[in-house]
């Protein structure tokens, strides 16, 4: 009988009508125009903005009569890779790297592990180490600037009556030591962060695992190694990954110190450097040029971190 319905253009029962196909596409596009503002948005404020910026990076820049810029190539990209001041600039990013991000995920850790424990209290400690993460990197740095600054600062006053030195270090105007308070503030600050992602991932890890390998004999330090981080490589990946581009994106405490112990180019990092070309010496060419290198720089880094991340982890 439905067949009949059919060949004489009868609708079947199970045949949608006009109205419930109307339904059906509006359903199907509804999600987009939810979509759409905050992608009118990206597009506006991200997109834009970064193929702007690539012009600008192939050219000579002028920014009073942007039509009057000369096209110059890659001209700015050699001309910033041979710049000593850019290599001294990826030195000391590198330096603060690799003294920061294993600082941070080895006492983020060390700290997760202690806070994963039944004490009192303990909720008031997670708050008291998440404290640092929250503050302003203005206001941490300016205390940094106070405890290590010439004769009066504490640092150099703890340091003299305990009689380790007998005068002032002057931490902020050496363009090496300088990089001791950065990089135990970047410590400091980002403690925090790793311990609470870090203690998210411990306590994702199945208890059973723990309670079998005691049953077993297995002593803390062997349920750690063969436990404990297995199962949490994944975070510490992730935590890996995460801190090494906030690292190559160090800038705020560099800015700051740099002005207050006048290095002027002794002690840049990447982004300072590429401030100050771009907002100092209006040279917006090779400013653009370098944040398109540390975008390649950090775009190969998300690439290795999905590459592990893809891993899975066997839970049997």
């Amino acid at each position: 009988m439905t067949h009949l319905n059919i060949q004489r253009g009868v609708a079947s029962p199970n045949t949608p009508s006009v109205r419930q196909k109307f339904w059906l596409r509006g359903s199907q596009i509804y999600p987009y125009l939810f979509l759409l503002p905050g992608m009118l948005l990206f597009a506006m404020f991200i997109i834009w903005p970064m193929l702007y910026s690539l012009r600008i990076s192939f050219n000579d820049w002028n920014v009073v009569h942007p039509e009057k810029s000369i096209n110059v190539g890659f001209q700015n990209y050699i001309d910033v890779l041979t710049d000593p001041i850019f290599h001294r600039a990826v030195v000391n990013t590198l330096v603060y790297v690799v003294i920061t991000v294993p600082g941070q995920i080895f006492l983020g850790v060390l700290v997760a592990m202690l806070l994963n424990q039944k004490f009192p209290g303990r909720a008031f400690f997670r708050t008291v180490y998440y404290l640092p993460v929250i503050t302003s990197w203005v206001i941490v740095t300016a205390l940094f600037e106070y405890m290590f600054n010439g004769q009066a600062g504490l640092v150099n006053s703890i340091l003299m009556s305990l009689g380790v030195i007998h005068e002032p270090i002057r931490w902020l105007a050496d363009a090496k030591l300088v990089l001791v308070p950065l990089c135990l503030l970047g410590i400091w600050k980002g403690v925090g962060w790793t311990a609470v992602i870090t203690l998210a991932g411990l306590q994702s890890i199945p208890v059973h695992l723990y309670e079998a390998a005691a049953v077993d004999g297995a002593t803390t330090s062997q349920r750690f190694r063969y436990i404990t981080l297995p199962l949490l490589r994944p975070t510490l990946v992730f935590l890996l990954v995460v801190l090494m581009i906030g690292g190559l994106n160090a800038y705020i405490s560099f800015l700051l110190i740099n002005r207050a112990g006048n290095l002027q180019n002794d002690a840049q990092v990447i982004l300072t450097w590429m401030n100050k070309q771009t907002f100092e010496n209006f040279n917006f060419g090779q400013g653009a040029a370098i944040s398109y290198l540390l975008t390649a720089v950090i775009f190969v880094v998300s690439w290795v971190q999905i590459r592990l991340l893809n891993r899975e982890v066997d839970y049997a």
